[in-house]
């Protein structure tokens, strides 16, 4: 089921919120708790049953390793198997889970061809949501091991692990932010004004995914997998067109996460702030997919010994946190170059530091994104010939084509092998540069953090809902997927 469906929004989430509050008032806690599980698996199991029994076996698992790393240490050291065994063989098999489903295929065909054998891929699918809800229940048994954690029933822990708000694509929550939520005696009523923030936050993440992201989409999708060449405009037109539809599509459902979690008096960390507005690679990666960069910090680049060993590790630890950061996005390496890409970009940025040169501002933001811009278009090609494909065109290879109605006013241009032909005719985007220019404008302005922040209930407030709402609901025929799904 998606956020920007009709059931989601008509059926699923208002039956939802007057049951959970319903059996709240009349002091029916566990109940309450009991029903928000049952209908975030049920949300969970909308797409294909099949589902349901691998995130219910994971969740057992990893509950009964998290408890028994609860114990406390005079039980353990009765206990045959050490903490540390325990915590080793919990972390080993959720990642031998993802790695059958997510990453057999690739290494299958890769070894295929190395070794010239034919071997049968298995054409797994790739089940729903399992990359988040397997790191969030990694983070939890590296918690419990270091003390973190308390003892919960496995009703409180498949609530922290379901919630459905943030079950399929994050953030990816510490059960330190969540439990207390739901625990908190003041979070068991209505709370009008969580309501109309939830609300607000909900309708502009619609409006981004739907008006704004889903626009974007057909000119992405045109450049890269269906045009066989393109012209420079056309190029950048493609390339900026997957920056910024992958920018609104997650953007748009962090926005709508956080709204729906507020309906129920949660509060979700914040997981994307403004990251293209950013003036450094280091500083974007602590503005997108905030919660990601959390965890590969905290469990990867930290226990490989991070910035405290020397700088040749140093710069290691980085290019290897980011590789595997890219492996997790996608089997593939257009995913591992993309990877690698930002973890060079990262040591770069800290040679810069080190040496203590500076640039100005506008030109740190314009090689940022400009960065971030071509790097993005290895993370979008299917194969490396789409990703040569859109480079070659931003590099002017496959020629440079105006408008034909500028063929008389700009004649002169054509001695230096510029050609007028139709605008765009590759990808069929006479408006792109247009939404391009007034999007630009959108990133700079205040986000939805700011926005929650500074939140009141008024007429203006209520209108400019209302308006992006039914906006975005009328435009619902063409309902698609969050690109963050596939991850």
């Amino acid at each position: 089921m998606l956020f920007n469906s009709y059931e989601f929004i008509f059926i699923f989430l208002p039956i939802t919120f007057f049951i959970y509050f319903y059996l709240l008032h009349k002091r029916l806690i566990i109940g309450a708790k009991g029903f928000l599980v049952f209908a975030s698996l049920f949300f969970y199991s909308w797409w294909n049953i099949t589902y349901l029994p691998l995130i219910l076996s994971s969740m057992l698992f990893n509950y009964v390793v998290g408890n028994s790393l609860n114990k406390k240490s005079e039980i353990n050291s009765k206990k045959p198997v050490s903490n540390t065994t325990l915590l080793t063989f919990g972390i080993v098999l959720n990642l031998a889970l993802l790695g059958y489903f997510k990453y057999a295929n690739f290494f299958i065909e890769n070894f295929s061809l190395i070794t010239n054998l034919k071997i049968e891929p298995l054409n797994l699918l790739l089940p729903l949501a399992i990359s988040f809800f397997t790191f969030q229940q990694i983070a939890y048994l590296v918690d419990s091991f270091r003390g973190e954690t308390k003892e919960y029933d496995f009703l409180n822990y498949a609530l922290f692990v379901t919630f459905f708000p943030q079950l399929i694509a994050g953030p990816i929550v510490h059960h330190k932010e969540m439990m207390p939520q739901f625990a908190n005696k003041f979070n068991l009523a209505r709370k009008y004004k969580n309501i109309a923030l939830g609300l607000f936050i909900f309708s502009i993440g619609l409006f981004k995914k739907v008006i704004i992201a889903d626009t974007f989409a057909v000119w992405a999708t045109t450049g890269f997998d269906t045009a066989t060449t393109l012209n420079l405009f056309e190029a950048w037109a493609t390339s900026l067109s997957y920056t910024f539809q992958l920018y609104f599509d997650f953007s748009g459902y962090t926005d709508m996460a956080m709204g729906i979690a507020l309906l129920f008096n949660i509060q979700l960390p914040i997981n994307f702030n403004s990251p293209y507005k950013s003036l450094n690679i280091q500083d974007f990666w602590r503005r997108w997919h905030i919660t990601l960069s959390r965890f590969l910090k905290d469990y990867i680049y930290i226990p490989l010994g991070g910035n405290k060993v020397s700088s040749v590790r140093t710069y290691s630890n980085l290019l290897a946190t980011f590789v595997l950061g890219g492996l997790w996005h996608g089997a593939g390496w257009t995913f591992i170059f993309w990877g690698f890409l930002h973890g060079m970009a990262l040591i770069l940025h800290r040679v810069w530091s080190m040496l203590g040169l500076k640039m100005y501002r506008w030109l740190a933001w314009f090689i940022t994104f400009n960065f971030v811009n071509i790097a993005w278009v290895f993370f979008r090609a299917k194969e490396w010939d789409d990703a040569l494909k859109v480079l070659k065109g931003m590099i002017g290879l496959n020629g440079i084509v105006f408008s034909e109605k500028f063929s008389t006013t700009l004649s002169f241009l054509s001695h230096y092998g510029i050609t007028f032909d139709k605008w765009l005719m590759h990808i069929d985007g006479d408006n792109v540069y247009i939404l391009i220019f007034f999007v630009f404008l959108l990133i700079f302005s205040k986000n939805s953090v700011e926005l929650k922040e500074s939140f009141k209930s008024t007429s203006w407030r209520l209108f400019f809902m209302i308006f992006l709402m039914v906006t975005s609901i009328l435009n619902l025929g063409k309902i698609s997927e969050f690109l963050y799904f596939n991850f």
